[in-house]
């Protein structure tokens, strides 16, 4: 019922900066409640970055505070997540996530392929 594709990602310096973008698209039934990004480091648990409910603002993990920005494109149905300053530390698998609801089925989460994202030091 929900596709998401990502795009972007890949190597860069400590210091630098990368643009991750993830494209939703749906069927009538669904309505999206939230897009967000999720990462996931190698032996580490699946961590939230930043999330953007309908109708409202992003809200960030602290770790992402001040360095990463996160927009919607509504009429696209797109969201992207501008990363700056980027360190060791946020060397990961980024995911895209659309927490749905549709009637009779009540509320599910859809996640994307993942693109990696890689600091080097």
């Amino acid at each position: 019922q929900v596709q998401l594709v990502e795009s972007g990602g890949g190597l860069v310096q400590a210091g630098g900066s990368l643009r991750l973008s993830c494209a939703a698209s749906r069927n009538s039934s669904v309505s999206i409640l939230t897009l967000g990004w999720y990462r996931q480091a190698p032996g580490k648990q699946r961590e939230l970055v930043a999330v953007i409910p309908r109708g409202g603002s992003a809200n960030y993990a602290e770790s992402a505070k001040g360095r990463f920005t996160m927009s919607r494109d509504i009429a696209k149905n797109t969201v992207s997540l501008q990363m700056n300053n980027l360190q060791p530390e946020d060397t990961a698998v980024y995911y895209c996530n659309a927490h749905i609801f549709q009637i009779l089925r009540g509320r599910s989460d859809y996640w994307g392929q993942g693109t990696q994202v890689t600091v080097s030091s």
